[in-house]
């Protein structure tokens, strides 16, 4: 198999060295070089041309942000992952960069010493990326074609609640998907999207500025409602559970599910247990499988599943395993989930497909 050829772009020596170390041990993966600035990075690409770009978010001068538009500017398909410090500066400079192109991020440990910790962290979250990323055919196919909307099946019930679970590429599906809800949604959403604490909640505040419905971290306790969602904090699973007073959010730090906390299959599994056939499952871009078994409980229940199509997704992973296990009742491009969503929870009987 040919080896995934890295870039890795970082103002640290320390952060350059440990990285290219730990990445270079890895037989599938080889260092291309690396780059103390993004101007170094810039005149480097066409010399060592890698197949994935690693991309530090804060750097003096030409900075993280700057450096991908220049990187977009020349190569639109490059996969760059950004490379960012937990803190908040750094998660809202990693959110603008998924928005202006990057690929995906992992989170950059406040150490990069030679902990055996530090270097099992960075295999389960960076390598399996850059893995994934530097197989052109699974980043972005360069021949797929969008299946055709699947028609409802008859005997389904009205959705009284919309589940979805997403991934890498998470933040601009979203965006697409919820920034054009009507202010009248009828039914409510709650959502897991894989990221760590912190970036859930600037992830909901950012979408609540760009949706008409209010979009919030999930807190415990909270009493779901028509017309508002909610978002899965980072660490924690999120669950429901039927109450005297209606359905309550639950959150819990049970051990990890599919490497991931949350889980889509956590949240799934519990939403098709209180609502049951009228449950709609939506399952988007994203790495991995979490969101398989809680859909086929979603199946088993008699609920409703939506899957994004491997042309519109960063990664046809989650979304991917749910169709290939026929589970979708509709496959469907980004841009056109919503309003099969909408005929589905009943917001409007004549409201017309596509």
């Amino acid at each position: 198999m040919q080896k995934v050829r890295v870039l890795i772009v970082d103002d640290a020596v320390v952060v350059r060295s440990r990285l290219s170390k730990i990445l270079a041990s890895d037989p599938q993966i080889e260092i291309a070089g690396v780059a103390a600035t993004g101007q170094i990075a810039l005149a480097k690409l066409s010399q060592v041309k890698p197949d994935v770009v690693i991309l530090d978010v804060l750097m003096p001068d030409l900075d993280g942000l700057q450096t991908l538009r220049q990187i977009r500017q020349l190569d639109a398909k490059l996969p760059v992952i950004m490379f960012s410090v937990m803190t908040t500066p750094g998660a809202i400079a990693t959110l603008d960069a998924l928005s202006f192109g990057a690929s995906d991020y992992a989170a950059k440990p406040s150490q990069l010493g030679s902990s055996a910790e530090i270097t099992d962290y960075l295999e389960a979250t960076l390598i399996p990326k850059i893995k994934a990323f530097g197989q052109k055919d699974i980043s972005k196919p360069e021949v797929a074609q969008s299946p055709a909307p699947t028609p409802p099946q008859p005997a389904r019930a009205i959705a009284e609640i919309v589940a979805i679970g997403v991934s890498t590429g998470g933040p601009n599906a979203l965006t697409t998907l919820l920034s054009k809800l009507p202010a009248t949604f009828p039914v409510p959403i709650v959502i897991v999207q894989h990221m760590p604490p912190m970036f859930t909640k600037l992830l909901a505040e950012r979408l609540t500025t760009k949706c008409s419905l209010p979009v919030r971290e999930a807190e415990m306790g909270e009493m779901l409602r028509p017309g508002t969602v909610w978002i899965a904090p980072g660490d924690y699973h999120l669950t429901v559970k039927r109450q005297t007073r209606g359905v309550q959010l639950t959150l819990d730090q049970t051990p990890a599910c599919n490497f991931c906390r949350p889980s889509a299959d956590v949240l799934f599994e519990s939403v098709a247990q209180v609502y049951q056939e009228r449950t709609l499952g939506v399952i988007l871009t994203g790495m991995g499988q979490d969101g398989l078994r809680g859909c086929r409980k979603i199946r088993e229940l008699n609920g409703q599943i939506l899957a994004q199509d491997e042309a519109s997704s960063v990664v046809w992973g989650m979304p991917g395993f749910v169709v290939n296990a026929k589970l979708a009742d509709a496959v469907l491009p980004i841009d056109q989930i919503l309003p099969e969503v909408l005929c589905r929870v009943n917001f409007n009987r004549d409201f017309k497909r596509g």
